[in-house]
């Protein structure tokens, strides 16, 4: 199915149907499409497009907010996603869900896509993260050993229309705004700042060369707003980037490994969280790692094929992946304190899937989509990112924590949150234009702040319902 199609199936307007059938925009397609033949409209032409589907798509729809008569239980939704986890864990991830609003929002993704999918639509798809909450961006190391700020976590990927993402972002940006004691008043400031952060992205974006845009990384030292950045803010970012440079495989070696009586090292067990696995369990995961290896670059090959699996252990992670399937690997290179931390994690089926056009069949296997979700969008990745196959189910591999840093949202308010969802706008609209068309995104959303003030007020209407949701939730445990 090409873009086109899908725009059709959406319900998008017959101009930009048409627009995408003679590839005036840039869309998502197959890799194995050939398009070296076919020229794209001029930048200025394409944002012209993106001002013309204002007039069938109205930024003020954006706006409106009101569960539909036919939406279905949120309670149910979240625990049908529980089918095929592990299920001693199941409890752990309605506890962890439980514990806030904004904590709910992050484990029920089912429940917002129905919600986003039978909203209002531009039918103008991108690759989507998924998942875009304010806990999902951060800082993170490249082979330079460069600290970069940009989003993680892709387990969402999908390609869907690019306001599913910001509408997902604003959401979690209202609802951590109320988690940290803001007004309405200034939740609404922090996600107008938000959607202003992704529309300025956009607009500097949009007459880029590709080969520049795709060659650009934000590093702490670009995150700058239009105005002048506190000084909280500086000595957060500073922070966090010395933090990040000390979260590396010597740092994890020593905290969470230890010497048994042996005299040899292991991972450090800590149920729930981190347990030991079966020997029968370890000959498959070191059999699915060689399947792995095969998907990364013929250089990494070369370079991971040089350690050795020295302990394998279970890792529960996250909120909404909680009983997915999640294992932590030591390796030891040259020398028992020259150690790599890779980790194995389930990709499950992503919330939007059945909203949303088949996908290309590279991104049918689950894990092959969570890495080219992460390779499009991140702007400098993880170059050990691969994905495997083991009892049936797919996996993706990367490293576990190498130069990884996160921003302290949920300590913030003022001047240092506002800029920080500034910054989460302005990433995400550079993931966007990687993967999209910056022009005709940032023709529609425009420069004036129509669309600002319709998201804070779907960001706050969609809060007040999460409030609800987490309400039932609570009461149904």
């Amino acid at each position: 199915m090409n873009a086109a199609e899908a725009a059709k199936l959406q319900g998008a307007p017959a101009f930009l149907i048409e627009s995408l059938e003679h590839a005036k925009i840039f869309a998502p397609r197959d890799s194995e499409v050939s398009t070296l033949t076919t020229p794209a409209e001029p930048w200025t032409a394409r944002v012209e497009i993106g001002k013309q589907l204002r007039k069938t798509v109205p930024r003020e729809l954006h706006g409106a907010w009101k569960p539909a008569p036919n939406r279905p239980d949120p309670v149910a939704l979240v625990k049908a996603g529980n089918a095929g986890r592990e299920e001693d864990l199941i409890p752990l991830r309605m506890e962890r869900m439980a514990a806030s609003p904004f904590a709910f929002l992050r484990g029920a993704a089912t429940v917002m896509a129905w919600d986003l999918a039978h909203g209002p639509s531009t039918g103008l798809n991108v690759v989507i993260d998924g998942d875009c909450h304010v806990n999902n961006f951060g800082l993170f190391g490249t082979p330079q050993n460069d600290i970069v700020f940009d989003l993680n976590d892709f387990d969402e990927a999908m390609i869907a229309p690019w306001e599913w993402d910001i509408k997902r972002l604003t959401a979690s940006v209202n609802l951590a705004g109320r988690d940290n004691g803001f007004s309405k008043a200034e939740r609404r400031r922090a996600v107008t700042g938000c959607v202003e952060g992704y529309r300025s992205g956009l607009n500097e974006l949009k007459s880029l060369g590709i080969l520049e845009l795709w060659n650009r990384a934000t590093t702490p030292e670009r995150m700058q707003r239009p105005v002048k950045v506190d000084s909280k803010s500086v000595a957060l970012v500073r922070k966090a980037v010395r933090k990040a440079r000390e979260s590396n495989n010597a740092a994890l070696l020593k905290t969470i490994t230890e010497r048994r009586s042996d005299g040899r090292r292991r991972l450090r067990l800590d149920p729930p969280v981190t347990t030991a696995v079966s020997e029968a369990l370890k000959v498959k995961i070191t059999e699915a790692l060689h399947d792995y290896i095969g998907t990364l670059s013929p250089e990494r090959q070369y370079m991971v094929r040089r350690y050795c699996i020295v302990d394998i252990v279970h890792r529960v992670v996250g909120v909404g992946s909680v009983g997915l399937r999640a294992y932590l690997i030591l390796l030891v290179g040259n020398g028992e304190d020259d150690a790599l931390f890779l980790q194995m994690k389930e990709a499950g089926v992503p919330a939007h899937e059945k909203y949303l056009p088949v996908l290309p069949d590279a991104y049918k296997h689950g894990g092959q989509r969570v890495v080219y979700g992460q390779r499009l969008l991140q702007a400098a990745g993880d170059p050990l990112l691969g994905w495997t196959t083991m009892e049936g189910r797919p996996y993706y591999v990367r490293q576990m924590k190498n130069m990884k840093g996160a921003i302290p949202t949920e300590w913030l308010s003022g001047e240092p949150f506002n800029f920080f969802v500034w910054s989460y706008g302005m990433l995400l609209a550079r993931a966007h234009a990687r993967v999209g068309d910056a022009s005709v995104i940032g023709g529609y959303c425009g420069k004036s702040a129509v669309l600002d003030e319709a998201l804070a007020d779907w960001a706050e209407a969609y809060g007040d319902q999460t409030e609800l949701d987490h309400a039932a939730f609570v009461a149904s445990l």
